[in-house]
């Protein structure tokens, strides 16, 4: 399938699955995960419109950057410089939040304190505040980065006093192995909490996003409330 018919293809399914459980398709964001693709396959997706990029480790993604976006000076063929919006979706290094913060708009996976303070810290010094999303392990499972939802509370309750953060949503992964309907707990249990962590108003402001839901299993995120979609092989393919 060419770009354009995957893109298609995925658009007809957000609209079906926004018709029958009530959704407004502008509600939901799509995030095209690129860690698979070079950069000509990158710079083809912003062509077709999409302009939210995900990556999961610096170490991939900086080539695209630096290709791209870099000093905002250059552009990839007929591709605007500074027209994606990139989202680091990995699990985040603390000796790589240097490399991260200032270039990735949003952060997924901000799971512990000490990652919490480095991003604090590095974003202090660029005089700028980064939109990050708490990751959560709803699952359970050993091999899922995130914090326990227990753990919530107290963890959103410290960073409500960092002033260089902005939560703007949870994150979770859903179990890779099984049947796309076998994610809806791990989906609703986050959208529960986000919903918890609201009511309980320890943040400065409340969050609405639930950034839930890959190729595998979007749908069944969009029926419980994703707001923002990683997308990689189903949307982007393979190169």
């Amino acid at each position: 399938m060419t770009l354009a018919e995957r893109i298609e293809t995925v658009e007809r399914r957000l609209a079906e699955v926004c018709s029958r459980s009530g959704r407004s398709r502008q509600d939901i964001e799509l995030i095209a995960v690129t860690k698979y693709v070079g950069v000509d396959r990158t710079a083809d997706v912003l062509r077709h419109g999409l302009v939210h990029l995900g990556e999961n480790r610096w170490q991939d993604a900086a080539a695209k950057w630096r290709a791209i976006s870099g000093d905002g000076s250059e552009a990839v063929g007929d591709v605007p410089a500074g027209q994606a919006c990139w989202h680091f979706i990995g699990s985040l290094q603390t000796n790589k939040v240097k490399e991260v913060v200032g270039r990735f708009t949003y952060i997924h996976s901000l799971d512990r304190s000490s990652l919490a303070k480095a991003i604090e810290l590095r974003a202090e010094q660029l005089g700028i505040t980064v939109p990050c999303f708490i990751q959560v392990n709803v699952s359970g499972e050993d091999s899922k980065h995130g914090i326990a939802p227990e753990g919530l509370q107290a963890f959103a309750q410290e960073l409500a006093s960092m002033k260089h953060i902005e939560p703007v949503g949870l994150m979770t992964m859903a179990p890779l192995e099984g049947e796309a309907e076998e994610a809806r707990p791990v989906f609703r249990g986050l959208r529960q909490l986000r919903d918890e962590l609201n009511v309980s108003a320890v943040l400065r402001q409340p969050v609405n996003g639930l950034s839930m839901g890959m190729s595998n299993d979007f749908e069944v995120a969009v029926e419980e409330g994703a707001t923002w979609l990683r997308l990689g092989t189903v949307l982007v393919g393979k190169t």
